[in-house]
């Protein structure tokens, strides 16, 4: 079974912090604004209040949207729909409000942390060195910034350089469980598997209770080997952060990966029950779904492709679910019609360095050359 996430599951999740205007972390003044606008304050400080409850995300993101709408340098604001917004999927439309809010206060370590990590959940890891890597070198003690920048220069490929930025954590705050867990990660990456072990062993030992430093361990007991002991700390995790969906989107992907699709699919609904627009949970469930179906018992194929268009609607510019909506059409569902649509969908959406585009490439010729009389 290939399954293709729209990022890989990570030990990390969003970092988002508190909503609220007034709350956000700056290390330095913002630039001098206009005054705002009082109605658009009004109506932000209101959506701030929505927020507070799930049932009111959706007035929420309205009331922000208006108050952008009435004051688009209300940078608050902007953070906040952005938030918002990627935590209900809509990631692109996340991006451009924080864009537009690092641009009015590039000095809010928050804001450019919750930027790289929606560009990072985009699959734009050198993105999401970019919004970071100015901002930390101009205020070297930003201990938040600097973790979120060593996340995404590992997922980029520089290793080395996350390895560096976590020693310069470490300097200034021994015993970090967050820069640990992340050095342990990049050390994992680079096959150092002992090594990776023992920063993660310390990790558990710097914070009695951290949900990062459990997620950490699971994945590294997952490399060595151990799935009993993975699945313990990626339970732990779960417990200690149960509002935190990371751990049960590593366990289902370690069980669809293993083959266990029933017990995988039970992990990606339990994310989507607090992230209905999770759209790695989204992408994991319809292969979990896809692997339970037969050509005797087309049902499970059928909600796969119920979820993947359910996706396709709500990210209409994310790869992942075309391609496996390409997938189930050519290879389950005999619709190769479908099937070559999808794949151009995806070819269109994805980067030139994704690594599924020469399978892409490949379906497609197939389809085309069925086609030929």
């Amino acid at each position: 079974m290939r399954l293709l996430l729209s990022r890989s599951a990570a030990a990390f999740g969003l970092l988002f912090l508190v909503l609220g205007c007034g709350t956000k972390q700056q290390v330095a003044e913002t630039p001098k604004l206009a005054p705002a606008d009082p109605q658009a304050v009004n109506k932000m400080a209101r959506g701030v209040e929505a927020a507070k409850s799930r049932e009111g995300v959706a007035q929420a993101i309205g009331l922000l949207q208006q108050a952008v709408k009435a004051d688009a340098k209300l940078w608050e604001a902007h953070y906040d729909l952005g938030v918002l917004l990627a935590e209900s999927g809509e990631l692109y439309a996340a991006e451009q409000h924080l864009e537009r809010a690092a641009a009015l206060a590039p000095n809010a370590e928050d804001v450019l942390v919750a930027l790289s990590e929606v560009r990072r959940r985009l699959g734009d890891a050198n993105g999401a060195v970019d919004a970071l890597s100015g901002f930390v070198k101009q205020h070297p003690d930003a201990v938040v910034a600097r973790v979120a920048l060593m996340s995404a220069l590992r997922e980029s490929g520089r290793t080395d350089e996350a390895i560096q930025h976590a020693q310069e954590v470490l300097v200034r705050r021994a015993g970090d469980p967050n820069a640990l867990s992340e050095l342990a990660l990049a050390y994992l990456e680079k096959g150092e598997i002992d090594t990776a072990d023992l920063l993660s062993r310390e990790a558990l030992k710097a914070k009695e209770a951290s949900a990062v430093a459990e997620r950490t361990a699971g994945l590294v007991a997952l490399k060595q080997g151990d799935d009993a002991i993975a699945f313990r700390h990626f339970a732990r995790a779960s417990e200690l952060d149960p509002n935190d969906t990371t751990a049960r989107l590593n366990m289902g992907t370690v069980l669809l990966q293993a083959g266990v699709y029933d017990k995988a699919e039970r992990e990606f609904r339990a994310v989507l029950e607090k992230k209905p627009s999770d759209l790695d949970a989204g992408v994991g469930l319809a292969a979990a779904l896809r692997g339970q179906g037969s050509r005797d018992k087309p049902g499970p194929y059928q909600e796969a492709e119920r979820v993947l268009l359910g996706l396709l609607k709500q990210h209409a510019q994310a790869p992942a679910p075309a391609f496996n909506l390409g997938v189930l059409y050519a290879d389950y569902l005999q619709k190769p019609g479908e099937a070559k649509q999808m794949f151009e969908k995806f070819l269109d959406y994805a980067s030139s360095k994704h690594p599924a585009r020469a399978r892409a490439e490949q379906k497609l010729a197939e389809l085309q050359g069925k086609a030929k009389p």
